[in-house]
């Protein structure tokens, strides 16, 4: 996928975890993109190890599976942001 492919997809991934990841916002819209990229990475990266195609197109299974991944790394960032805080 391109680069512009990844960006739609990480900002719609973000915006779905944020909806599905109670609590106060961590960071702005900026960092709501960049953690659904990195979660459409993370989401990618497991699915293809338990053996499933990832983010390979532009596809209803490639945003749930970036948005899974974006809730993981959500979650995260708000452990680590609550911890420094």
């Amino acid at each position: 996928m391109g680069f512009i492919s990844w960006i739609v997809i990480g900002a719609i991934a973000g915006l779905l975890a944020r909806r599905i990841v109670p609590g106060p916002d961590p960071g702005r819209f900026i960092v709501t993109v960049i953690l659904g990229m990195a979660g459409a990475s993370l989401g990618g990266f497991t699915m293809g190890v338990l053996g499933g195609s990832g983010t390979t197109s532009f596809d209803v299974l490639t945003v749930l599976v970036a948005a899974l991944g974006a809730v993981m790394s959500l979650y995260l960032y708000g452990l680590i942001v609550r911890r420094t805080a």
